[in-house]
């Protein structure tokens, strides 16, 4: 019985994780995920755009961008992509932090069910319309570029594409998709951080802030598991904020004019599937993803807990 007092009385005398070392733990995550899975996330972005039905599936995709574009058209976007998530996981980390500190119950300190989804959401809207839509926008309309010849593209690089973009579009060019963009983020961080922590306490007995550091590959097997359940809930969204970024607002026969009536046109003239395209590329790169996240940041936290808990 004393011992288990005592043990209860350091889980109480431990200092939570702050919110600036879970962003930090999050940032040296997505810098490896990005160099790692950037193939992926070009041909998912080709898949969704085909209308056409040019590529046959993931394997004749890849192949048709090697043999017309070459290899390293599979890292087209990467310099965007890269910053974009290193951004993105310091800002998701950091402000789900702060969100559980401010749903956790004052007497008790614990968090609730609701709390850890809101918390989740918030960080999921925060990072959509701060970070994650002007980066896609950028990334999605480099990648959609077929061919590797400078003059023959209409942007040359990050860099030009933005200021192209705002220069033709406005600066709202560079949140066009912002609706369905917040809509999937809010829903997938909701999902993915409520289902990390679930996982971890189910198969590693491994509760939030208890000083306890599990194995790399056991962050790498629930990073994965949780972050299976989000592609699949917000495929529609995802699909419509690609169709939306694609399009440029200075054209005159602009297809998708919102949210709504993408999701409509796009059931109406492809059929319900769809809003489904590149569902499996999605899957082979966000819980791969998230596996290579949570073992990185995962073990950025563990060694804070262990040197000043």
């Amino acid at each position: 019985m004393g011992e288990e007092e005592d043990e209860q009385k350091k889980k109480m005398m431990r200092k939570p994780i702050p919110p600036y070392m879970k962003a930090i733990s999050g940032s040296v995550g997505g810098i490896v995920e990005a160099c790692c899975l950037q193939p992926i996330d070009v041909i998912k972005t080709r898949l969704q755009l085909d209308r056409s039905g040019v590529y046959k599936g993931i394997s004749h995709c890849g192949n048709t961008v090697i043999k017309t574009e070459g290899v390293r058209a599979l890292w087209k976007g990467l310099t965007p992509f890269a910053t974009h998530l290193t951004l993105k996981y310091a800002l998701r980390m950091g402000s789900n932090a702060m969100f559980q500190t401010a749903f956790k119950d004052r007497d008790t300190g614990k968090l609730s069910y609701q709390g850890r989804l809101m918390s989740g959401f918030g960080a999921g809207v925060l990072e959509a319309l701060v970070i994650v839509t002007p980066f896609e926008v950028v990334k999605i309309r480099l990648q959609q570029q077929k061919g590797l010849s400078p003059e023959l593209l209409k942007y040359k690089g990050p860099v030009h594409c933005a200021t192209t973009i705002v220069r033709q579009e406005g600066i709202l060019g560079l949140w066009a998709g912002a609706a369905p963009t917040v809509m999937r983020n809010g829903t997938n961080q909701a999902a993915m951080f409520t289902a990390k922590n679930t996982i971890d306490v189910i198969l590693w007995k491994k509760h939030e802030g208890d000083g306890k550091v599990i194995q790399p590959w056991q962050s790498m097997v629930s990073g994965f598991l949780a972050g299976t359940v989000g592609p699949v809930c917000t495929g529609p969204f995802d699909v419509v904020k690609t169709r939306l970024m694609a399009q440029s607002r200075s054209a005159n026969d602009v297809k998708y004019t919102g949210m709504v009536h993408a999701i409509r046109t796009i059931f109406q003239e492809e059929g319900l599937r769809a809003l489904w395209k590149g569902l499996l590329p999605r899957l082979m790169r966000i819980p791969p993803g998230q596996a290579i996240m949570w073992t990185v940041a995962d073990q950025v936290t563990g060694f804070y807990e262990k040197r000043y808990n």
